[in-house]
């Protein structure tokens, strides 16, 4: 459904993005996850048409991007990191004319309007001049314009920058609630959000693709090691020499911001958590929590775009 090969943007001498390819299949919802000034947001307005890349092609649906952009904007939804709104203009006012500006037939509009007004929960707000509306509220909005037309592909540039958590729940629901009827590429700064509502994800830095996997499979490719959090009842100092001597474990560390918590890395082919267990009873400690850790999205983009840095920086 949506096809990048070999996108490079250039300003001047200065790449944006170099030979980025990646695909999204019909029906799929993926993350778009780099640091600021990774290339997510020039990716994007390539992928809708606003900016012509410098070599490579993008398509959505088959259709070429450059070639046959009207037909593509058709089938896109577009919500940028900066919603463009009418401030000045009542919600239902400002949808009317997005729905024509997208070639709504004339006949339709009044019902699309309800359709995406009944989508976002804008229903009540529905004559309120935007500009008088909350953060959450104009996100709303802008989310509202984008699924006018029913477009098959939506791409959502930080759909929840500056919204407070209880507005970022409200949209990450929403967004949840769409991805049955839609193919969705969602590039945010939040990883939990990412985790919770992307099958999978494509990790970009300095302009260049350095990962695409589900989360699970990037976590077995890069936890070099299994990881063990255990929490015992006061001092914990006389077990870790215990454990310090199973076979297979690597490491012991406490966590001095949580007094009686532990972390044991060990091996990834054995599972030492029956033993760790019988260690730390064989001691005669009380053994409150103990469970298998796995990496979470958060540090496997750390991960990613750290090994990326260091490897540029290496001398060669």
């Amino acid at each position: 459904m949506i096809e990048a090969e070999g996108l490079s943007k250039f300003y001047g001498s200065l790449p944006a993005i170099r030979d980025v390819s990646f695909q999204v299949k019909v029906g799929e919802v993926v993350g778009f996850l780099g640091p600021n000034g990774a290339g997510k947001s020039t990716t994007m307005r390539i992928l809708t048409c606003c900016m012509p890349p410098t070599a490579g092609v993008a398509r959505i649906d088959g259709l070429d991007c450059l070639e046959q952009s009207l037909a593509v904007r058709q089938k896109v939804g577009y919500l940028p990191e900066n919603v463009p709104l009418y401030l000045d203009l009542p919600v239902k006012r400002f949808l009317r004319f997005a729905a024509s500006a997208k070639g709504v037939e004339a006949r339709k509009i009044e019902g699309e309007i309800r359709r995406v007004m009944g989508i976002c929960r804008l229903e009540k707000n529905a004559h309120r001049i935007i500009g008088h509306l909350s953060k959450g509220y104009r996100q709303r909005v802008g989310l509202a314009q984008a699924l006018l037309n029913n477009p098959s592909v939506l791409i959502l540039d930080e759909p929840s920058i500056g919204l407070d958590p209880t507005q970022i729940i409200e949209i990450r629901r929403l967004i949840g609630a769409l991805r049955d009827e839609h193919t969705i590429l969602l590039s945010s700064h939040i990883l939990p959000e990412v985790a919770q509502i992307c099958q999978r994800v494509l990790i970009i830095n300095k302009g260049q693709i350095v990962a695409t996997d589900t989360p699970s499979n990037l976590t077995s490719q890069l936890q070099k090691s299994a990881h063990v959090s255990l929490t015992v009842k006061g001092d914990p100092s006389a077990v870790i020499p215990h454990l310090e001597g199973l076979d297979g474990v690597e490491k012991v560390t406490g966590d001095a911001a949580r007094p009686g918590r532990l972390l044991v890395e060990s091996d990834r082919s054995r599972d030492l958590r029956p033993e760790i267990a019988r260690v730390v009873v064989d001691q005669g400690a009380d053994l409150l929590e103990l469970k298998l850790m796995d990496m979470s999205l958060e540090d496997i983009f750390m991960q990613l775009v750290t090994e990326e840095t260091s490897q540029e920086g290496a001398p060669s």
